[in-house]
């Protein structure tokens, strides 16, 4: 009999299938992803290309359309875009041609490339979203400057493999004389890998460089002293401080703040108007312009009957400062819109403030300096990491250059010098040749040629037999020879390889820098501020959530009229600069807190407005209990399982309409009704609270002092208030001075309630988180608050 048996899964075909296919899966989709990251979406750090890029470059130059680059052309004759898309596709790049096309449009847009590489003849498109002509209907050359990427190609300095199909060579970069990473920048999404890399200064990606060969260890400080920031091709201004910028670079990864650069024209009678000039990156006039008529003519929102609140303050904020705007960008100014103001009056950092506040004039920017490294693998790197590896790049090229120029020269030499021999015994030279069967193998017997000098004689024409010719062959020869010791000298001397690197960039950078564009002063973000008057006003509340808020205090709450079935919640008298606070039921063991400004709930006539169309909550929660008061206001917050906390209003209060998670219960607890603990904007000062009282549903009542507890600036669960007993739960929490109220249940349904006086409450006296003391109430609590 076998001791062991044998695995169940590995004797069943189907699972094997199973695990292979499997396999098979995760290997192609690795080298899907791999070919997506490597082969279409990330830019090389030599020189900051994509492939399909990288051929478009190199194909233009196999064509002959560029200046005076691998093919020697100065100021070629554009030729049709299709032209050029076709060759592209047929030789080096299978796929779309649409895609390939659409890629050499965006080299020749100079709002998209700080540095195009494509001259383009015709319609490439607007900076408003505006497509290209079709490709037979442009034209298209290499850019002046793509002589720093093609200049070397045949000089042995890069690498060539074959294309898709073998019948061609392509380079697997270009001999960039520039590190094009940082100059063009780049942007693409690959699979689980994107990159957003800004454009930089030429002169100052320049200057970097040479700092970093001449002194590798420079600081980070120096460093971002020279290269002080992006330099975007439509200019605009970087608002964020030093510090940020610093970080971003450090990492790799980060987000700057850029808005748009304006003046201000003064015009006749003492009337004026702001005219913006340059734009944030990815940022047209168009998007701007649709931006302005979304907020003066709002949409009412999917599944709402009115516009909300927010949407008619930012309609009315808007119209009472701006009247009129227009859009006059063309030829004279790529871009120009005109914003006129409602009257000469209205102060021109209010209307600049608006609009920077509630358009894209002001947005952010993001880095992410992701790319294919030198060592061929995709990496997210710092400023300095690019640049040193572009560096090591450059000077790997030099030495290859230097090397086949030397290896030309050589040959040159050598082929010379057998010449010079010749000339030198002429008469026995031609002598040889008319009277040998084999007058190779007899001039490399007599005069001890090579073989690749005695084929050079063979071949020799007679007129470069002349005396002239010798004389010609010996200078040359210096020259040569003088070459070769410079070369020799470059491969042998790492500081002659570092000066003439140098020498290479300044020169460069002398022809193709130009002043930076984008104006880098630190500002603070336009945060736009409703002007709202500070008036007496009192929020009322219904149990079913209607809300409204009526003009002054000291209002007879009988005197309120609900919907039928509706009754008063609460009323909070406070004033218009205070916040409301929404309280939702907990989901999924959380409580989120909603808020609203007072000034924006609806006037007192009729019902008021429900309250959920101020907020949007959750799925399956309804607003539990509210509070209004001012941001300094601090409340107790509680909940059914017996915790709780102290917070501040003004930690509660979030931006978005969504709330934000504050409260932390059990599964199946409840939120408490809050507690006014101290800071009140109504008509009556609120004393600080000394005491908490808490009351179990099960009739037990604690006291303890204010100060056991903490205030939790992020929320949370707290600490325990009342030791609860099995089955039981927490009716409510109250913090107060000399006296609570309880209500709740009591026999035949009806409601109950009972004030306790501080003697009474002293006796339920204890530390936090005792069981209480049994109270004869003869109900059953429900909630406890604060008497004053």
């Amino acid at each position: 009999m076998d001791l062991f048996t044998a695995d169940p899964e590995s004797a069943n075909p189907e699972s094997a299938d199973q695990d292979s296919l499997a396999a098979y899966a995760q290997r192609a989709y690795l080298e899907y992803a791999l070919s997506v990251v490597k082969g279409r979406a990330l830019p090389d750090v030599c020189d900051g290309q994509k492939p399909v890029q990288r051929r478009i470059l190199y194909s233009m130059a196999r064509m002959g359309l560029g200046f005076g680059g691998a093919n020697g052309n100065s100021g070629a004759k554009p030729v049709k875009s299709a032209r050029v898309v076709g060759d592209v596709l047929g030789k080096y790049h299978p796929h779309g041609d649409q895609a390939a096309y659409d890629a050499m449009v965006r080299m020749a847009q100079d709002f998209s490339q700080r540095y195009p590489l494509v001259d383009g003849q015709g319609n490439f498109g607007s900076r408003d979203g505006d497509g290209a002509a079709a490709m037979r209907y442009t034209e298209a050359r290499l850019a002046r400057i793509t002589t720093l990427l093609l200049d070397e190609l045949d000089e042995g300095t890069v690498d060539f493999a074959p294309n898709y199909d073998g019948s061609f060579e392509e380079p697997r970069q270009l001999p960039a004389r520039l590190p094009f990473t940082l100059l063009n920048g780049a942007s693409g999404i690959a699979v689980g890998l994107a990159t957003e890399i800004p454009s930089h200064n030429l002169r100052e990606v320049a200057d970097a460089c040479i700092a970093l060969i001449k002194t590798p260890k420079l600081s980070d400080d120096e460093l971002y002293s020279v290269i002080a920031g992006p330099d975007y091709p439509g200019g605009g201004q970087i608002i964020s401080n030093a510090a940020e910028i610093a970080a971003a670079y450090t990492t790799g990864r980060g987000s700057l703040k850029v808005r748009a650069r304006w003046k201000i024209e003064e015009l006749a009678r003492g009337q004026w108007q702001l005219v913006v000039q340059e734009l944030p990156p990815g940022v047209s006039t168009q998007r701007v312009l649709e931006e302005i008529e979304e907020l003066t003519n709002p949409k009412i929102k999917t599944g709402k009957k009115a516009l909300s609140p927010d949407q008619v303050q930012l309609k009315q904020t808007l119209l009472s400062v701006l009247d009129v705007v227009r859009d006059e960008s063309g030829k004279e100014a790529a871009v120009r819109l005109v914003f006129e103001p409602k009257t000469s009056r209205i102060e021109q950092s209010e209307l600049i403030t608006t609009l920077l506040a509630h358009t894209s004039l002001e947005s952010s920017s993001p880095i992410n300096l992701t790319m294919v490294g030198l060592d061929g693998k995709p990496a997210q790197k710092s400023l300095r990491q690019m640049l040193a590896e572009w560096i090591e790049f450059r000077q790997t090229t030099i030495q290859r250059r230097s090397q086949h120029r030397l290896d030309k020269v050589l040959d040159r030499i050598h082929i010379l010098e057998g010449r010079q021999l010749v000339l030198l015994n002429i008469d026995e030279v031609i002598a040889i040749i008319r009277q040998s069967d084999e007058p190779k193998a007899a001039l490399i017997a007599r005069f001890r040629l090579s073989d690749r000098q005695a084929e050079d004689i063979l071949e020799i024409r007679l007129r470069q037999l002349a005396r002239l010719e010798a004389i010609k062959i010996e200078q040359e020869l210096t020259n040569l020879r003088e070459e070769q010791g410079r070369l020799e000298e470059i491969l042998g001397s790492p500081a002659a390889l570092k000066r003439l690197m140098i020498k290479e960039i300044e020169a460069d950078a002398k022809q193709f820098a130009d002043p930076r564009r984008t104006l880098i002063q630190a500002e603070k973000k336009a945060v736009f501020e409703a002007k709202v008057i500070d008036e007496p006003v009192t929020v009322v509340i219904s149990s079913k959530g209607w809300i409204r808020a009526r003009s002054g205090h000291g209002h007879d709450a009988a005197s309120f009229a609900f919907k039928a079935g509706d009754e008063l919640y609460g009323t909070f008298e406070c004033r218009t600069v205070d916040t409301l606070l929404v309280f939702g039921t907990a989901a999924k063991g959380t409580g989120r807190v909603y808020s609203v400004a007072v000034s924006l709930l609806p006037g007192a006539r009729g019902d008021g407005q429900p309250v959920t169309t101020l907020i949007e909550m959750e799925p399956g929660t309804q607003p539990a209990h509210y509070f209004a008061g001012p941001a300094s206001a601090t409340l107790l917050l509680s909940g059914s399982g017996g915790y709780g906390f102290l917070a501040n209003v003004e930690n509660m209060v979030s931006r978005l309409k969504a709330g934000k998670a504050f409260i932390n219960c059990g599964e199946g607890e409840s939120i408490c009704k809050p507690s006014h603990v101290s800071g009140s904007s109504g008509p009556v000062p609120l004393l600080p609270a000394t005491h908490v009282a808490c009351a179990s549903t099960g009739g037990r009542i604690l006291t303890f002092e204010i100060s056991e507890l903490k205030l939790q600036a992020a929320g949370g669960r707290g600490l325990m208030l009342i030791d609860l007993e099995a089955k039981d739960s927490l009716a409510g929490a109250a913090a107060y001075t000399r006296s609570v109220r309880i209500t709740g249940i009591g026999r035949g349904g009806k409601a109950r309630e009972e004030t306790l006086e501080i003697r009474s409450l002293n006796n339920a006296r204890a530390a936090r988180a005792r069981k209480g003391k049994a109270a004869d109430l003869g109900f059953k609590p429900a909630s406890v608050e604060r008497v004053e």
